[in-house]
């Protein structure tokens, strides 16, 4: 048998309330008291009551959509992050709207007015290619995730102590040489302190390093192509010496452990490897990666939490809105496995 769609009618006869009322409780439910919201929603559930989310979206105004641009899914950590993401949907009840934006300032700019015209109610940016004050600009809450975020809020990654960590497991490993691999970056950049965990671990324990920066493209081809040249010049320089080499991502890192065994038939006892992320790439490689573990599902939680709490705020009647941006640290984790030894 069909069920009788309920209506506001229906539940304002059930509770002795207005339409006006039952209408504010779904739109503005802070414009009632709190017993009068507690009566309804028990009625709700008595009436069995199923909602219209068309006909909220029309009436409020708020999508539950919140848009996230990444710089691409070819990187690991990038599509795990997304994962993690999407699936906070059962505790925030958030919709997303996603786009990659390979970099290309334009083509993020355009994502972001596509996303406006869905009327989000806020957004989630790993991409760095817009600056913060930029997105602040907007004027919707943004979070940002392991990037340049003066302007906006973001939860990032203790990058120092991630650098600091890859490097002394290296040191532990027993390594002449230490090598650590990544793009060519900012100080004001999160990711930075990787670069600066691993020359200042190096520098104070007086251990012979260098530091290869370079953009490594945003493809398998590319990643290749440049990590086999630097495969080349460092059997070329240093034959013999034991090669502790810190990869900025894991992603990175397995396709130099794949090069390394093409060229060998193995894993030489001439090179270690420590990645960074902790992606399911890391455990799944053909030889286990050691790992800086990133704690994806802590930074995916905390940035939906600090940016649903944003968001929340502004449906309020006299919203309160934040001073400052705010900036969550997680610590990493590292993860030891087959590739030091």
């Amino acid at each position: 048998m069909k069920t009788k769609k309920v209506t506001y009618a229906d539940i304002a006869a059930y509770t002795n309330f207005s339409k006006s009322t039952i209408s504010r409780y779904f739109n503005n439910p802070d414009s009632l008291p709190v017993e009068n919201q507690d009566k309804i929603a028990k009625a709700l559930d008595a009436l069995g009551y199923k909602e219209n989310k068309i006909a909220r979206i029309l009436a409020s105004g708020k999508t539950e959509f919140v848009g996230v641009i990444i710089p691409n899914l070819y990187m690991h950590y990038y599509s795990e992050m997304l994962n993690q993401l999407l699936s906070t949907y059962e505790t925030y009840g958030y919709k997303f709207l996603v786009f990659a934006g390979n970099e290309q300032k334009d083509t993020e700019r355009n994502y972001i007015e596509e996303l406006l015209a869905y009327n989000i109610e806020g957004m989630i940016v790993l991409s760095p290619t817009i600056p913060s004050r930029e997105l602040a600009g907007y004027g919707l809450p943004v979070v940002a995730i392991e990037r340049e975020d003066e302007y906006i809020c973001s939860v990032n990654t203790d990058n120092y102590m991630g650098g600091v960590q890859a490097t002394s497991l290296l040191h532990k490993s027993g390594c002449d040489l230490f090598i650590h691999i990544n793009a060519p970056l900012s100080e004001g950049v999160p990711a930075y302190g990787r670069i600066r965990g691993f020359l200042d671990t190096c520098e104070g324990n007086g251990l012979a390093h260098e530091l290869i920066t370079l953009d490594m493209g945003n493809n398998f081809q590319e990643n290749r192509e440049k990590l086999f040249q630097i495969i080349e010049g460092l059997e070329r320089n240093y034959p013999e010496q034991k090669k502790g080499i810190f990869m900025s991502n894991d992603t990175h890192a397995n396709v130099l452990l794949n090069l390394l065994i093409r060229k060998f038939g193995a894993l030489p006892g001439t090179y270690r490897i420590v990645g960074f992320d902790n992606s399911p790439i890391s455990e799944e490689a053909v030889i286990p990666i050691s790992t800086v573990g990133q704690q994806i599902p802590v930074i995916a939680a905390e940035a939906m939490k600090l940016l649903s709490m944003q968001m929340e705020e502004r449906k309020k009647r006299r919203p309160v809105p934040l001073e400052a941006p705010v900036h969550k640290i997680v610590t990493p984790v590292l993860v030891r496995r087959e590739t030091t030894g």
